[in-house]
């Protein structure tokens, strides 16, 4: 049999939480079904490392697809180009994009509808062309797989594709989150925070993600307990922000608060093994991967009590109102000083970070994959 996959999104030290599910499950699927083969459909120059097995073939297309005009160009005339060249049993798709000029069978991966919530989170161009063309890719696909039940039942309620015809396969997290000893959380907080504890925010910085209110609440936090603890941001800037700069001038401890950019996987599995607690308040998740690295790592976690966290979360985490400065401050507090509090959410943790492994998703993917061809 012989499979094309979109992997437009598997950039060298680029991955993000869309790129990641990419990378995770799809190295599993060919590497446990090398009997097909797999033609990886790039977007500009890839890398050897996602060549995951013998049984993948990369093919380059043109052009790069990275704005409305060239996302419209790539996957209505390159991608069909290829799927004729190529005549493959099956297209998927892990990042919500498909081709509506092709009769090959797809199966198509949407990780969330953020965008049909509210216009506020994303630009208008882009606003434009999710809102035009993702309910017709949903109706265009043989089967849809999701990572949640709450984006499943979104899908279903926006676009009205019946449920039996979506697949939840949810997330996993990658292999190196795991705990620290005490002797490297010490090391690691020498470097990030000069010795003292700290919160820890994780993801790309935009308005969806709620940053400046976090650290509106962290200031509360501050003036209520003067505590030392220090506040670590790892992720750069993307799409509409929010007040985040105004918040950072206006803030009494804005030097507490510290931006370290993207960091390679292993740099980050050390700096969320060494926080005090994983702060991840956003408005909105299709499902909230960072959750899932946290309970892995062994840290505790404050989550948003809306969209998918809760569920991601279970009884494992702090869930708060996002809007809610009060209540995300609360929270901090309740973790700096109840270290028996933190201690049952950890052990909780690691009970609830059985139910996502990249290998449960990639087996669930695959599924659904042959469910579509079936």
């Amino acid at each position: 049999m012989k499979i094309a996959v979109n992997t437009r999104l598997l950039l060298k030290d680029r991955l993000e939480g869309i790129g990641w599910f990419t990378c995770e499950s799809l190295k599993r699927i060919v590497r446990n079904h090398p009997e097909h083969t797999f033609y990886f459909l790039f977007d500009r120059k890839y890398n050897e490392q996602f060549i995951f097995a013998e049984n993948v073939i990369p093919v380059e297309l043109f052009p790069p697809a990275r704005h409305p005009y060239l996302w419209y160009i790539y996957f209505e005339y390159a991608i069909p180009r290829a799927l004729r060249k190529i005549q493959p049993d099956l297209f998927l798709s892990t990042d919500g994009w498909l081709s509506l000029h092709t009769n090959v069978p797809q199966v198509d991966v949407i990780h969330d509808l953020n965008f049909e919530h509210t216009a506020d989170y994303i630009e208008t161009k882009y606003q434009n062309f999710y809102t035009r063309f993702f309910p017709q890719y949903a109706r265009k696909a043989a089967r849809i797989a999701t990572v949640s039940e709450f984006s499943k039942n979104d899908i279903h309620r926006f676009y009205g594709i019946p449920e039996e015809y979506i697949d939840v396969v949810y997330n996993g997290s990658n292999d190196v989150y795991k705990p620290l000893s005490a002797q490297e959380q010490t090391r690691v907080r020498e470097s990030v925070s000069g010795g003292r504890p700290y919160f820890l925010f994780v993801s790309a910085i935009h308005k969806r993600k709620n940053l400046a209110n976090i650290l509106r609440a962290f200031e509360r936090y501050k003036q209520q307990t003067a505590a030392d603890t220090q506040f670590v941001v790892v992720g750069a800037r993307a799409g509409k922000q929010d007040d985040l700069d105004e918040v950072l001038q206006n803030m009494r401890f804005s030097d507490d608060v510290h931006f370290m950019g993207r960091l390679s996987a292993d740099s980050l599995a050390e700096v969320m093994a060494s926080a005090l607690a994983l702060v991840y308040a956003t408005l909105f998740e299709g499902f909230g991967i960072p959750i899932v690295e946290a309970f892995n790592a062994e840290t505790a976690v404050i989550t948003s009590n809306v969209t998918s966290m809760p569920e991601v979360a279970g009884n494992a985490a702090l869930l708060v109102d996002p809007y809610s400065v009060e209540e995300i401050a609360a929270a901090m507090t309740k973790l700096a000083t109840n270290e028996t509090l933190r201690q049952e959410l950890i052990q909780k943790g690691r009970q609830q970070r059985n139910k996502f492994s990249w290998d449960l998703t990639a087996q669930r993917l695959w599924n659904c994959m042959m469910k579509a061809i079936e």
